[in-house]
């Protein structure tokens, strides 16, 4: 027996599932107040992808590539969101653009204007937490959910 017997319920919950974190995002971003890094911003692709095939899907939701498109949506989702959580707890390095290392320390003059401009936050500090986690983790462990919830109703639809 799977947790979703009505495709139509599973795509509907991961349209809402997505409207909710993309409506999060941009809350602790433009009414907190809290700069995202790069990463922050291409976590946000898979969930806008996913609301687009999610809403084709409450109404094409015989089609299994549907089911199929958002279980790789989510597998991306997650290896991006899993990197920048690895880049947070320093298993990994983070690429370039993520760094703000172009602040020039021997002039002061260009420090503060380097300071002035908008520098990038940098992929390594989790600017904001909910209970102490950050929201890369949160979004790895629900990307994950969601890939394994989707396969399972591939799985049990064939059987």
């Amino acid at each position: 027996m799977t947790l979703f017997p009505n495709r139509k319920n599973l795509y509907l919950i991961i349209l809402l599932l997505s409207l909710i974190s993309i409506m999060s995002a941009l809350y602790v971003e433009f009414i907190l107040g809290y700069k995202p890094c790069k990463l922050c911003i291409y976590q946000r692709l898979p969930y806008l992808a996913a609301i687009f095939i999610s809403f084709i899907g409450l109404f094409y939701f015989k089609n299994e590539n549907i089911l199929i498109i958002l279980v790789l949506i989510f597998t991306l989702s997650a290896l991006i969101s899993g990197y920048h959580f690895g880049i947070e707890n320093r298993f990994f390095e983070e690429f370039s653009s993520c760094t703000n290392k172009q602040l020039n320390l021997s002039d002061k003059g260009k420090l503060l204007e380097s300071l002035s401009k908008n520098m990038p936050v940098n992929c390594k500090d989790a600017t904001f937490k909910i209970f102490g986690v950050s929201l890369a983790a949160i979004n790895t462990l629900l990307s994950i959910i969601i890939v394994i919830i989707s396969v399972r109703s591939l799985s049990y639809e064939k059987n």
